[in-house]
């Protein structure tokens, strides 16, 4: 669907862009503490792990999965705006194994503004959802100087299935499904240009559900599984390293990073992600070898509808690998391990070269 409106920019109505304008995961881990939160016998995953999302049981063969996520603007055109906000909130479903099957829309949006924009934004979005096998049953609208959109997703799962963030074990290998870069190309649509073939690029990649890589890890018997969003790969890394009580081990030549990121970080296009989510994980990461500061750059880039992080049994991980690529995950590759090291605190992250 093309855009009508053909000189809106959607980049320059707002201050900061997708997943990269989260609050600083410090500042909300410090936020979050203390907090006396309701909570029942119910609840199976709730706020202790920082999994992808709640898990609530209704009986002993259902379970229902709750997220939800939304954002400003990382590309200029609504439609595909409201495409990538789509995706992305769904993703979180996929991320635990789930199937999502009713979303909310959430939208703000400046009434001053062309209200043309708004019907582009929900038409992409809707035609995510429905590609998920999905349904949109309302949503929330309010008025205000920044534009956001997403979705409130709920999705259903058995209680015995659900693939959290606390299940890696050592012996795992870790696969990465979808290229790197997201967060400093956006910075680029906003404050420059990428040429056609590395924009369609970044699009097909943000627009891609994670679908398939979820059908594809739950029939490979994964142990652990996270999306790679906001708090970028290292961030969502060492969550589940913390909740796995692991270490996760990275190899810095074998990250997929999406055509065109290195340039990006090499002029500089970061994000202000990129020194929060290091403030985020800094008593959690070492590097081992000589690591280029540009692929150092990019497991700290926040992701707006990244990929999904799977700990798979490593006799599991060639046809998990296959079967990802032959159903249209190209990018998806074999980028480290877990283990249980001796000489690094447990929840730690290690990019050795």
């Amino acid at each position: 669907m093309e855009n009508k409106i053909s000189n809106v920019r959607l980049t320059q109505m707002v201050t900061s862009a997708g997943c990269a304008a989260k609050i600083f995961p410090h500042i909300l881990s410090d936020a979050l503490k203390g907090i006396n939160w309701p909570t029942n016998e119910n609840v199976l995953v709730g706020f202790d792990g920082k999994d992808d999302a709640g898990v609530y049981k209704i009986n002993d063969e259902l379970a229902l999965i709750h997220t939800t996520d939304f954002f400003t603007p990382v590309v200029d055109d609504p439609y595909t705006y409201g495409q990538i906000a789509a995706t992305n909130a769904l993703s979180d479903v996929y991320a635990m194994g789930g199937t999502p099957i009713n979303a909310l829309n959430i939208l703000a949006f400046p009434q001053k503004e062309d209200i043309s924009i708004i019907k582009d934004i929900l038409s992409g979005g809707a035609d995510k959802v429905k590609e998920a096998n999905c349904v949109i049953i309302g949503g929330h609208s309010v008025d205000i100087t920044n534009i956001l959109y997403g979705l409130a997703v709920t999705g259903k799962i058995h209680p015995k299935d659900i693939k959290g963030n606390d299940g890696a074990k050592q012996g795992d290998v870790l696969i990465l499904t979808k290229g790197l870069g997201t967060g400093v190309l956006n910075n680029m649509v906003k404050f420059s240009e990428l040429n056609d073939n590395i924009y369609n690029g970044l699009i097909s990649s943000m627009t891609r559900l994670n679908k398939n890589a979820s059908e594809c890890m739950v029939r490979a018997n994964a142990n652990a599984c996270t999306d790679v969003t906001g708090f970028g790969l290292a961030g969502h890394s060492m969550q589940l390293a913390k909740a796995s009580n692991v270490n996760l081990v990275f190899d810095a030549n074998k990250l997929p990073v999406l055509d065109g990121a290195l340039n990006a970080v090499d002029n500089n296009f970061l994000t202000r992600g990129d020194k929060s989510n290091r403030e985020y994980t800094k008593d959690f990461y070492s590097s081992k070898g000589t690591i280029k500061k540009v692929i150092e750059h990019l497991i700290f880039d926040p992701q707006t509808s990244g990929g999904l992080l799977i700990s798979v049994p490593e006799k599991n991980a060639e046809n998990l690998l296959i079967d990802l690529k032959n159903n249209g995950d190209e990018k998806a590759c074999l980028v480290g391990y877990v283990d249980v090291l001796n000489d690094c605190t447990k929840g730690t992250i290690i990019l050795e070269y």
